[in-house]
């Protein structure tokens, strides 16, 4: 049953034209940030444009900050919210359900189909906008800075003129950091891993609210919307002062929080809230949507 949700994933236009847009603006940013050597100033738009000039390296970093408050969840609210409801108003829900196929296996294998959309999304902008960051932006020019017109650093003496070489250049030293220190290309490539898990686990939230909205009605469209609903009224609350109380639990809460694994040293106290909320919220409404798939009449 899992191979067949997979396959079904893959085999639909719809997943991989979501994907091509999700993909797409970080590409078009890029090109008209390249085009006009324009970058919003320090503090100003979406997080690691103002640094992407000059660390070409740092915008899949730039670029997952694009796609999250928008794109990404809404490609995860209609692929989950098309999983059982979709089935419904299809009519083949009750023919899948006729097979030996139980209620559980079925939910669990529309549940890993949504998840592998969702690290595909992710993967797929990440590696895309590190090619577009590098051919595009150009590599970090920290590598530079403080080299002589030779390649050397100033004080340094030339082989063979007399003396062994001082300290120069520190190789993979290449990137800095929100913090302002550098940071080795291993490094980086540990910290982007980083976001990445931090930014699907998000999505399995997302995913998780509309995958039970979807086993309430027979409108994928309807069970998406409502899931995205509940994410605007998250977001609305997030900057509401007098909604302090309730704001530490809200699911988009600490969305952003990935943006600490690249200071220096890594900040993990909002990135450890951020996954505890969302295994809460994944837990909690997968339950609920097994909870209610199990006893549902599919009859009629």
């Amino acid at each position: 049953m899992i191979a067949v949700e997979l396959f079904k994933l893959v085999r639909r236009v719809r997943t991989w034209v979501s994907i091509t847009l999700i993909c797409a603006l970080p590409l078009v940013v890029a090109v008209f940030i390249a085009v006009t050597h324009i970058a919003p100033p320090p503090g100003q738009g979406s997080a690691f444009l103002s640094a992407v000039l000059d660390e070409g390296q740092l915008y899949p970093a730039a670029a997952l900050a694009l796609v999250l408050p928008v794109f990404l969840p809404v490609a995860v609210a209609v692929v989950a919210g098309d999983s059982i409801a979709g089935e419904a108003s299809a009519g083949t829900l009750r023919y899948l359900l006729a097979r030996p196929v139980g209620r559980t296996k079925l939910l669990v294998a529309k549940l890993i189909a949504v998840i592998t959309f969702a690290v595909l999304a992710v993967v797929a902008v990440t590696v895309t906008s590190y090619a577009t960051g590098v051919l595009i932006l150009g590599p970090s020019r920290a590598a530079a800075v403080g080299t002589t017109p030779g390649g050397l650093a100033p004080g340094s003496i030339a082989p063979g003129a007399g003396g062994a070489p001082t300290a120069g250049l520190q190789p993979g030293a290449a990137i800095t950091s929100l913090s302002g220190t550098p940071l080795t290309f291993v490094e980086l490539i540990e910290r982007v891993l980083g976001a990445m898990a931090f930014i699907t686990v998000s999505m399995l939230g997302v995913a998780a609210i509309a995958l039970f909205l979807s086993t309430l009605t027979d409108s994928a469209i309807g069970a998406a919307l409502g899931s995205l609903a509940a994410l605007v009224i998250s977001e609305i609350l997030v900057t509401l002062n007098a909604a302090s109380a309730v704001q530490p639990y809200l699911p988009t809460r600490y969305w952003l929080a990935w943006i600490d694994f690249f200071r220096q040293p890594i900040l993990w106290r909002d990135i450890q809230r951020g996954f505890a909320i969302q295994a809460v919220y994944v837990v909690v409404f997968l339950a609920a949507a097994w909870a209610n798939f199990a006893t549902r009449d599919v009859t009629t």
